[in-house]
Formats: structure tokens, sequence, C-alpha cells
């Protein structure tokens, strides 16, 4: 029998889910690392493996965290603005999101570049918190426009997604063949050395570059898609069946997205098209197991707590990880208990208790309510 839903609209799994997400910058992954460095158990060495970008070409499982946020941010659009829209306030919620959006963009460039003018040449523009805010915002503006008509958006998906392999198959920079893939030779790094001000991460190419941007909405307009299919009435389709039909949605995906793969490579880099199918894959599985075992079911009620509170901050918790020193505060509360033991116990315990600090400031901001929202 199933946990009935609660009468908020909120779902427990999403901020889990996203908690979970940012989980792995902010502490998952050393915890894991010196877990493993002090048993040696392959089967962490093999999860250590994947938390790793691909530098080119490919996929590990690090290369889901981003994509992933987005596609959340996607799922969460019909919760947080369908009310409005039904009242008519399509201007006011347009104003709202492009304003979100151009906000993320300037927190972005605070989080490369600090409150300090280097110069253009020395300032990087492009960044995960402009991506999530240029993607969301068009995604989102979709949404407004098409609310009235939602299947439209499968057609925006198909566009955008089809439109962007066009380009990349067709285009090229100066000297090289039409739909090169490689660092210096693709059309979107080109596109970026000629308009993004600044200097780009990687000197001829930015990850988070301008042009990647037009695939990177389909992240977020399939999660919207997805978060359409949750928003259901429990009338209409049980919890089960939304679980399930999530996780079907989701090996469909990654049907495609790796068919595509051997045409248009999965590129994190590049956001290529394969890539947004294959990663959305992922996260519709992902959201599915959340949401029936959590939300559905109740059983990980408690999994969900505690990730919720990363979940629900998480803005403020990427911005912190830039400019705040928890390693200083962990290795005063930490520091002398972890001397106590041998340097690979040593190790685990002061990185679980950094994470600890990080975790604890977290909790006590979502039980004062106070939340960076954006």
């Amino acid at each position: 029998m199933e946990t009935p839903a609660p009468k908020s609209e909120r779902l427990l799994s999403l901020d889990a889910l996203r908690g979970f997400d940012l989980f792995w910058i902010v502490g998952g992954h050393g915890i894991l690392l010196a877990l493993f460095k002090l048993t040696e158990w392959g089967w962490l060495g093999a999860i250590d493996t994947q938390l790793k970008h691909v530098d080119w070409n490919g996929f590990q499982a690090y290369d889901l965290i981003f994509p992933l946020f987005l596609f959340m941010a996607g799922v969460s659009t019909p919760y947080s603005l369908t009310r409005r829209l039904t009242q008519g306030a399509r201007g006011e919620v347009c104003r709202k999101i492009i304003l979100r959006g151009l906000i993320l963009v300037l927190l972005g460039i605070i989080y490369n570049n600090g409150l300090q003018w280097k110069g253009l040449e020395n300032m990087r523009f492009g960044s995960v918190l402009g991506r999530i805010g240029l993607a969301g915002m068009f995604a989102q503006l979709l949404f407004a426009f098409n609310f009235d008509a939602p299947k439209r958006l499968w057609y925006w998906l198909a566009g955008i997604l089809l439109g962007y392999w066009a380009v990349m198959s067709f285009g090229h920079a100066p000297g090289f063949a039409p739909g090169d893939l490689t660092m210096e030779g693709n059309f979107a790094s080109y596109v970026d050395r000629l308009l993004l001000p600044g200097k780009l991460h990687k000197g001829i190419h930015d990850p988070e570059g301008l042009l990647a941007v037009i695939p990177a909405i389909g992240n977020a307009l399939l999660g919207i898609l997805a978060g359409l299919w949750l928003r259901r009435s429990a009338e209409e389709v049980s919890g089960d069946r939304k679980a399930v039909g999530l996780a079907i949605a989701g090996l469909a995906l990654l049907v495609l997205g790796g068919l595509w793969s051997f045409v248009f490579p999965l590129n994190k880099n590049l956001w290529t098209s394969s890539f947004v199918l294959w990663t959305c894959g992922w996260s519709s599985l992902l959201m599915a197991f959340c949401y029936w075992s959590i939300d559905v079911r109740g059983w990980l009620r408690g999994f969900g707590a505690f990730f919720a509170v990363i979940g629900m901050n998480s803005v403020l918790i990427y911005m912190s990880s830039k400019f705040l020193n928890f390693d200083f505060t962990g290795q005063a509360l930490f520091g002398g208990l972890a001397r106590a033991f041998p340097p690979a116990v040593a190790s685990l315990v002061l990185v679980t208790g950094i994470f600890a600090v990080k975790w604890a400031l977290f909790w006590f901001l979502q039980r004062q309510k106070i939340f960076l929202k954006v």
C-alpha cells in the first residue's frame, strides 16, 4: 500500500536527489577516497575512477553532476510556476525568470573572479551557474509561453537538439574540416573565441561557453516534462505508475543517446545532443528511484531528509565552497582527534569532520528557514 503523498507540493525526493548530487562536490569524493585508501576495497576504487571528468569524448559518472542539476531545475519548474501561470500572471513570471537567470550569470562571474575587476583579458565569464541560469531561463520561458499546450515542448526539444547537431556537423573553425569535433576545430569553441569576452577556461575552449548553452536547454526541458508527469494528480496517475513511467523514459533516452553517440559522440565539453539524451536518461532513472522510494513508499525518507539539507540551499552551498574556509574550522574541531590515529584513519576522520561542519551549518540555516533563493 502506498504511503500517502504529503499535502505540500514540494517533493522531498527532488531536494534529496539535488543534495545527493552536490554531496560529491562538497565532501563525498574526499570521504570515499579516504575510505578507499584505508580499506583498499576494490569496489571503492572502481567508484573513485568514475569520479573524474572525461578529458573529451566519453562519459563517466562525474560528468552527470552538472546536467543532473539542470534536469532537476526543470523538474521543479511546474511546481514553482504553475500556480502563477494559471492565475494569468505570465508577464510577472517571465520577468522573474529573466531576473533569476541574470542573477545566476552574475553569481557565476563572482564565483570565477571574486568581487574584483582583473581587467577584461583576465576575467572568466563562462561558468556553471551561468549555464544553469541561461539554459534554465530559456527552458522556463518556453514553458511559460507553452503552458496551455505543453506537448509543444517536445517539438522545441527536438528542434534544439537536431539544430545543434546540424550546426556542429557542418560548422567548423577556420582551417578545419566541416564537422571537426576536436577542441581546436569545433564550431562551439570557435564561437566562444570570437564572442565570449575575457579568458576561456582552457585557453582555446571553455566547457561553459556560449553556444553550448543551446543544447543544455534540452536538459532543463526534459526535466520540465518529467515534472509535469510527476505533478499529475494521484487520481490520474498513481505514484507507482509515475515512477515506472520515469524509469521507462530514462531507459528510452539512454538508448537514443547511445545510438546517437555513434555519429555525435558523448562530450560534456561540447554538451553534444547525444550527451543531453544520455544524461537525461540517467537523471530520469535516478529521479524515478528517489521519487518511488522516498515520496511514494516512504522507505528512504531519512536518507532523503539528510541530503535535502544540502539540496534545499544548493546555490548557497555552491558559492560557499568557493568563499568559506571549511577546512580551517574542520581542522580546528577535528585535527586533534585525527592526530590520535594512524595517517589513513586520520585522513578519513578529518574529511568526514569537514563535511560534518558544512552539513551542520546548512542544517542550522534550514532550521532557521534561511535560504539563498534565486
